[in-house]
């Protein structure tokens, strides 16, 4: 996952909003959200490298759970372990989980950077770690963007003296977007009336040109960073990096869950509703 929009709105009756987009080289094989794990309430994409995700929902509580890539120092091969067990851990535990691997460097030094986001219709934590260091945030009610570099919209506070501000194109362009227009996420509601203007925003100019890529980030390779939400690049050597998959999900005071997936976002008619009986 390397952007995620979490819109918080307590009063709402659907308080909690999120949107992810799936990027990863295109040849890394994949399994569409189902109940992949058995025993496991969990519903979620399944990565068949790894045999994790990028985002799992306990749709009986409700809470969703996801992960992206971050940046920083990688953990020691002869220790890494997948960061797609995160998302499957914190779904089922709920936050307790990233308040736990906040204070057990030992845990976290097994896996490579990543922002891990736990969320329900009351609260939305985040748990940020670069190989070295780790941070733990609680999201005010307010719309959030997330990339790869960390909470990029809002703004908060100012940068230790002497950096420059933490910036992302994608955060700096579309978050007052999705900020302004908040769907209701309704889950008796079609996708449009659902999701509204998020829908467009998502499939806003897909592969336009951003900034450059950090060299070495496990966010991505070089040189493919943008301003877009959805990415293609072609690399050099032939294999494609770029946006996999879209998932909408949204959770109501009532217990009610919504889970809207694409499986290609180039093609907006391959949007369907994920079976969550």
């Amino acid at each position: 996952m390397c952007t995620v929009v979490v819109s918080l709105a307590p009063q709402d009756q659907v308080p909690l909003l999120l949107l992810g987009v799936r990027d990863e080289f295109t040849g890394r094989p994949w399994q569409r959200p189902a109940r992949h794990w058995p025993g496991s309430p969990l519903i979620g994409g399944r990565d068949e490298q790894a045999g994790g995700t990028w985002l799992a929902v306990h749709p009986d509580l409700p809470r969703v759970a996801c992960l992206l890539n971050g940046r920083g120092e990688f953990a020691p091969a002869s220790r890494r372990r997948s960061r797609g067990e995160l998302p499957l851990r914190a779904a089922q535990e709920g936050q307790q989980a990233l308040r736990k691997l906040h204070d057990d460097p030992e845990a976290l030094a097994w896996y490579d950077p990543f922002y891990l986001v736990c969320a329900d219709p009351a609260a939305v934590l985040l748990l940020g770690w670069d190989g070295r260091q780790t941070d733990l945030t609680e999201l005010a009610p307010a719309t959030h963007v997330l990339t790869n570099i960390g909470h990029m919209y809002p703004p908060v506070g100012q940068p230790p003296v002497g950096q420059p501000p933490a910036d992302d194109p994608k955060a700096t362009r579309f978050g007052p977007k999705f900020a302004a227009h908040r769907p209701s996420g309704d889950p008796a509601a079609s996708l449009a009336d659902a999701w509204g203007d998020w829908l467009t925003l998502t499939a806003d100019e897909p592969g336009s040109p951003g900034s450059p890529g950090n060299p070495g980030s496990p966010g991505g390779p070089p040189g493919i960073e943008t301003g877009a939400i959805i990415v293609r690049r072609e690399l050099p050597d032939g294999r494609v990096w770029g946006s996999t998959s879209v998932s909408l999900v949204a959770l109501a005071a009532d217990g009610t869950v919504r889970y809207d997936f694409q499986p290609v976002p180039a093609d907006p008619a391959t949007w369907y509703p994920v079976d969550l009986s």
